[in-house]
């Protein structure tokens, strides 16, 4: 009778473990304009322990895309998995000047989890909309999260002592600090009143750091050792260091709560930097549809399911993200619901190791930005292929609204294709070398457009 009752509570134990493993916590680190070679993992200047043995225990992606070439849309792809127009968000948002925010009516990744029995919580910037005098815009707890401590854009005068910090929808004042360590003060404070609470549920913490977008601002023991303290290259240095330093005290602190062994750590960035020297080699940058505006860097890691010291040559990106956490979870898709990206869960788990060579993708990965030339770029296998808009189209670095008629009815012309296998810095148009080529992934490229451009939210009609 005993040894019947110790093998029924090995099971369940079995099956507590099984199910603790199927709903992994998740922490979703994201930076803001880190270029594809800031990091030393990734050949980068900058000393980063912290984020080098996250890829030293997990997965690195070398070929990693953000969701836009600027920030307010890639983030938007990031909690969908789908493409920003189809969420109402074609630029980066200004809330004073546009009716733009992310749609309520999207899933995002915090409504997923939360689904599933997840804690939430965002901690740091935002930039999907808030609220304004004039204008009534959903705030994140409408999206999925239980608590949140957020900016609409950046950390302002700098992200040395923020004052534009809004908790749970009371603005907090100006804090002392840097903005980087203070969201960690955030996440660490929301993971003790959890712990204290006896809350078992597992988590989904949204991490997103200021830095390195300006204006920057670091600690001067910290800047000293990459140049003189009024060396703005020094500074930029200086904040990504100081973030590696925020996420080495956020990863003691899940070890400390016995978090460490079942949670997801994803890190990536916006979108590239809007330093050259920083892409890597890689043409344009920040706000740009080459490759050195959209390539980022890309880390999972998850001790005990993702084996350690992996490096993936497949193409993938933030779009991906809300798909790979769905089936890990093994949550059915919502029908009438197009997701663009497509699951890499075989990429990374060492259980799917040997489907790995059968990955392939439903859609290749898109890019739309007006402001950008090229507008549009796609990224097909190796192939990258960019296009010019066949329209008039201003450049002017604010998004107005009354351009989104002309963006939705608009086509494209002045088409390039590169072979990034042979051609990373997208050097040689190949395509009067390849006209069959051209013209299938032509066809591909406007038919993922005119099904992103049929979703696309009407803003211009807000207010008529």
């Amino acid at each position: 009778m005993i040894r019947f009752f110790c093998i029924v509570a090995s099971c369940l134990l079995c099956v507590s473990q099984a199910r603790a493993a199927d709903r992994p916590n998740v922490v979703m680190l994201l930076v803001d304009d880190l270029g594809y070679q800031d990091v030393g993992c990734y050949g980068g200047p900058v000393k980063t322990p912290a984020i080098d043995k996250l890829a030293e225990g997990g997965m690195r992606f070398q070929q990693f895309y953000s969701g836009c070439a600027v920030c307010s849309p890639s983030r938007a792809v990031l909690l969908t998995g789908r493409h920003h127009i189809r969420t109402g968000v074609y630029s980066w948002i200004s809330d004073a000047n546009q009716h733009s925010h992310l749609l309520e009516r999207e899933t995002t990744l915090a409504e997923l989890l939360k689904g599933q029995g997840y804690a939430t919580a965002h901690v740091g910037k935002w930039h999907l909309g808030l609220p304004t005098g004039d204008r009534d815009k959903p705030t994140p707890d409408k999206h999925g999260f239980d608590h949140w401590f957020a900016t609409w854009n950046n950390a302002e005068p700098s992200h040395k002592n923020p004052k534009t910090f809004i908790r749970n929808g009371e603005p907090v004042g100006q804090l002392e600090g840097y903005a980087c360590q203070l969201v960690v003060d955030e996440a660490i404070t929301w993971l003790d009143a959890k712990q204290a609470q006896a809350d078992d549920s597992p988590f989904y913490l949204n991490v997103w750091f200021h830095e390195p977008h300006a204006p920057i601002a670091a600690p001067d023991e910290i800047v000293s050792q990459y140049g003189e303290l009024d060396d703005k290259a020094a500074i930029y240095s200086g904040t990504i260091d100081n973030t590696d330093r925020a996420i080495a005290r956020l990863m003691d602190k899940l070890a400390a709560i016995g978090a460490a062994e079942n949670t997801l750590v994803i890190y990536a960035s916006d979108n590239g930097s809007y330093r050259e020297d920083r892409t890597g080699g890689l043409r344009g940058r920040k706000g740009q549809n080459w490759d050195g505006g959209i390539r980022v860097p890309g880390i999972f890691y998850w001790p005990g399911h993702i084996p350690s010291g992996q490096v993936s040559q497949e193409p993938a990106g933030l779009v991906d993200i809300f798909p790979t956490i769905r089936e890990i979870l093994g949550v059915e898709p919502e029908a009438g619901r197009h997701i663009d990206g497509t699951s890499i869960k075989s990429i990374l788990l060492d259980e799917a190791r040997s489907e790995t060579a059968a990955f392939s993708r439903h859609q290749p990965l898109f890019w739309h930005l007006q402001k950008s030339r090229p507008m549009v770029a796609m990224r097909d296998g190796d192939y990258s292929l960019v296009a010019y808009p066949d329209y008039e189209m201003s450049t002017h670095n604010m998004f107005q609204e009354a351009w989104i008629p002309a963006i939705k009815a608009g086509g494209y012309k002045d088409f390039e294709l590169f072979d990034l296998s042979q051609d990373p810095n997208q050097t040689t148009d190949l395509s009067e070398k390849k006209p069959e080529l051209l013209e299938k992934l032509k066809g591909k490229l406007l038919e993922i457009n005119a099904s992103i451009m049929a979703e696309g939210h009407d803003w211009h009609l807000e207010g008529e």
